[in-house]
This record gives structure tokens, sequence and C-alpha cells, in this order.
């Protein structure tokens, strides 16, 4: 049995770590763009964001992709603000610890998969064609 009485939590920078070290095991052609991505870690979703998906326990939302798809982007159209990808450090130990199944950088990994493909214009629909994970 681990000796848990010496270990704290993870924080938000170790979080952010375990992101970019997904980022970094990604094929070129997929890290390049991942790397434009803005990477932001809170402990939860705020409000706003809470109301405009419809959800009501910040627990329930372990990231999200805040940004315009490659596949819609266009020159023409120049965007006010760059994309993020949001993690919610606290909804992500939660799942962690509720799963008891994955590691912390599977999960983390996983969900930053998820985001990413977002950014790379990919519908919860498609992502779901090829993703069994949530089920």
């Amino acid at each position: 049995m681990s000796d848990w009485t010496d270990r704290t939590a993870p924080d938000a920078a170790e979080i952010e770590a375990l992101a970019q070290k997904l980022i970094a095991t990604l094929p070129e052609a997929f890290a390049a763009p991942a790397r434009e991505v803005v990477l932001r870690v809170e402990e939860f979703a705020d409000e706003e964001m809470l109301d405009e998906l419809q959800i009501d326990d910040p627990l329930e939302l372990t990231g999200i992709y805040d940004g315009v798809p490659m596949t819609e982007k266009s020159a023409s159209h120049p965007q006010a603000f760059a994309d993020t990808i949001w993690l919610f450090r606290r909804a992500i130990l939660d799942e962690w610890a509720e799963r008891g199944d994955v590691t912390l950088s599977d999960l983390v990994g996983h969900v930053m998969v998820h985001e990413l493909a977002h950014h790379f214009g990919w519908s919860d629909e498609d992502i779901a064609k090829i993703d069994r994970w949530w089920e």
C-alpha cells in the first residue's frame, strides 16, 4: 500500500506538463498546429462557460476547446482571439479518482486529444465514431 501522507494533488503546472507531454508525442503534422493553441489550466470552468454549455456541475467538464477549427479558418476573416484549450484541474482529478482504472497522464492526454480533435475540425460525433473512451 502506498503512503500518501506526504503527497499532494497535482497542481495546475503539473497538469499542464502532462498536456505538453502529450503534444510532444504527436506526429509532427499534428504537433505543429497543436503547439499553436494556447493551453490554460484552471480549477473549474467559469459560470459563463458552464451556462453556455448548459452544464450545472463544474465537475462534469474536464476540458474545452475555445476557438475556430482549422477547417473553418480563413485569411480573410482574422480571429480576434487565440485558439485555446482549457483544462479543468479539479474535474480531471475528480474523474481520475472516480474511474480508478487509468493513470492521470493517460486521462489528461485523452482530454487533450479530444480537445485537439475539435481544433482540427472534428465534431463530437466524429470523435465518438473512433473513440470509445467515455463509454
